[in-house]
C-alpha cells in the first residue's frame, strides 16, 4: 500500500492541466493582444465572455491593470478565438453583438447602458439622452456617461459611438477626444460636418421628401440629396414642420 502511494505521488499532471482548473472555476482569464484601430490592445476573456480591453504600453501594464480591477490572474493564450478576431478586425456592430461579454463587474444600470450601446451601427453616432431614454431612465443622463466612462470593454462595446447631448463628440477613456475622433473616422463618421452642426446648434436632420427627422449621422438621413435636408435645434421645432421621427435610429419617441 506504502508503495502505492510513493508511486501516486509521482505523477505530475499534464501541462495545462492547473490553469484549465484555474479558468473552469472562474479563477483565470486567457488574453492577446490584438490590432485595433487605436493600435495594439489587450483583450481578456473566459467563460462568461469578453472581460477587458485595454490600451496600455505593454503586457506586463496589462496584468497589472487588469489583476487589480479584477482580482483575477492572467494566462496568455496562444489562440484567439474567430468571433473575437473578427469583430475587432470588421468594427461591425453585429460582430460585436455575436460576442458575449463578462460584464460581472456592473451594476445591472451600467450593464443596460452598455448592452444599449452595442446596438448603435458602425459609422453612426447617439448622444447620451438617447441611451437614457431607450432603456427607461431619461433623466440618468449623468449616470449614463459614468457606466459608458468605466465601460470595461471598449471598442468591441462601442462607448466612442456615443456622444455629448449638444451633438458635439465629448471625451474618450480610451485616450481623449482625439482617439475618439479618429475611430469614429475609421468607421465612416464625417466627425468635422458633426461638430459643425453641433457648432450651429443642430441636432436633427429633416428629410423633406419623406417629412422624417433623424440624428445626423442616420443612415436613412445619410442617403438624402442635399436639397432635401432640413436642420432643426429641437425635437419641438421638427414636429411642428410635420416631421415625425426615423423609426430606424428613434431620435425621439414616436
Amino acid at each position: 500500500m506504502l508503495k502505492d502511494l510513493r508511486r501516486l505521488g509521482k505523477v505530475h499532471a499534464p501541462a495545462g492541466f492547473a490553469g484549465r482548473v484555474l479558468q473552469a472555476v472562474g479563477l483565470v482569464d486567457r488574453f492577446a493582444s490584438l490590432e485595433s484601430p487605436l493600435g495594439r490592445v489587450y483583450v481578456a476573456w473566459n467563460l462568461h465572455g469578453i472581460s477587458a480591453v485595454m490600451r496600455v504600453p505593454d503586457e506586463a501594464a496589462f496584468r497589472r491593470e487588469f489583476e487589480a480591477l479584477n482580482g483575477r490572474t492572467l494566462e496568455r493564450s496562444r489562440e484567439i478565438p474567430p468571433a473575437l478576431r473578427r469583430a475587432m478586425e470588421s468594427g461591425s456592430a453585429a460582430d460585436a453583438r455575436r460576442l458575449t461579454y463578462d460584464l460581472r463587474s456592473c451594476t445591472p444600470f451600467e450593464a443596460a447602458v452598455l448592452r444599449k450601446a452595442l446596438e448603435i451601427p458602425r459609422g453612426q453616432v447617439r448622444p447620451y439622452n438617447w441611451i437614457a431614454r431607450e432603456i427607461g431612465r431619461p433623466k440618468a443622463m449623468r449616470a449614463v456617461g459614468s457606466a459608458l466612462a468605466n465601460n470595461p470593454v471598449p471598442i468591441l462595446i462601442p462607448c466612442h459611438r456615443v456622444v455629448r447631448g449638444d451633438g458635439k463628440i465629448g471625451n474618450y477613456g480610451l485616450g481623449g477626444p482625439q482617439k475618439k475622433m479618429r475611430i469614429l473616422e475609421a468607421e465612416g463618421v464625417d466627425v468635422i460636418a458633426l461638430e459643425h452642426w453641433a457648432g450651429r446648434g443642430m441636432r436633427y436632420k429633416g428629410v423633406a421628401s419623406t417629412k422624417i427627422f433623424c440624428w445626423p449621422t442616420c443612415a436613412a438621413g445619410r442617403r438624402a440629396k442635399e436639397q432635401n435636408v432640413r436642420p432643426f435645434r429641437t425635437e419641438r421645432d421638427a414636429r411642428a414642420a410635420g416631421y415625425r421621427p426615423c423609426k430606424l435610429c428613434r431620435p425621439a419617441a414616436a
